[in-house]
């Protein structure tokens, strides 16, 4: 009897790590189509800062904030990745979007703040403060502030998101890679390894759920 249910665990031990196995193997081509899916739809869309073309803003994607509540070193490249397209005149507006949720917390005004330290004037910096997620930010570009092109500034890893997202809203976009420091391998293996799972959800969520971020009243930049 005890030899029988020894084998009969055995088996059933065989079974569920075989389908576990397949799970995995199942979950990760799916992740990975979805990622190599976003990588050729939007790799023409993608330039360097030199060769984008005009368009009226930039939108900045949030990135973290260190201890002290300034912004992280890939926040501080986007900024000036972006500063740098406002002084080669590709841009008018810098749209500064990030977590606010907290009170303690302000990525939107860490990055104003930066950016107007590398000498970007006031005037030309939009803040948008419930830009929570990727997701978020590109939804309430074009809801909110009445974006209908723009140039995407973030790191390349981040890029083919960011541009599946504006695409699918009708937002017209060119993304410029903001890669500016050298960032460790094992850093840059983590940011591809998370890409994996965003880039799935990203595409259920343009494309099928549509959830719909925190809105409020319209402030569109431009009332041209």
């Amino acid at each position: 009897m005890i030899k029988r249910i020894r084998i009969f665990f055995s088996k059933f031990g065989k079974m569920l790590f075989n389908l576990c196995l397949y799970l995995s193997i199942a979950a990760a081509v799916v992740l990975g189509i979805s990622r190599l899916a976003a990588i050729l739809m939007t790799g023409g869309q993608i330039t360097t800062s030199e060769a984008a073309p005009k368009a009226r803003v930039a939108i900045v994607f949030g990135a973290g904030l260190t201890r002290d509540g300034g912004p992280s070193l890939v926040l501080r490249d986007r900024v000036a990745a972006a500063a740098q397209l406002y002084f080669d005149g590709k841009v008018e507006r810098l749209l500064m979007s990030g977590d606010n949720r907290f009170v303690y917390y302000n990525e939107p005004e860490a990055m104003r703040q930066y950016a107007i330290g590398l000498g970007v004037p006031e005037e030309a910096i939009v803040l948008d403060y419930a830009g929570r997620r990727t997701y978020d930010t590109c939804y309430r570009a074009g809801y909110i502030f009445g974006v209908t092109e723009a140039i995407l500034v973030t790191q390349n890893f981040h890029l083919p998101r960011a541009l599946i997202l504006c695409n699918a809203m009708g937002l017209k976009a060119t993304g410029v890679a903001s890669d500016i420091s050298d960032y460790t391998r094992s850093t840059e293996l983590v940011w591809q390894i998370r890409e994996l799972p965003a880039t799935l959800v990203a595409f259920i969520e343009a494309y099928i759920t549509h959830p719909e971020p925190v809105l409020g009243d319209k402030e569109p930049i431009f009332y041209d």
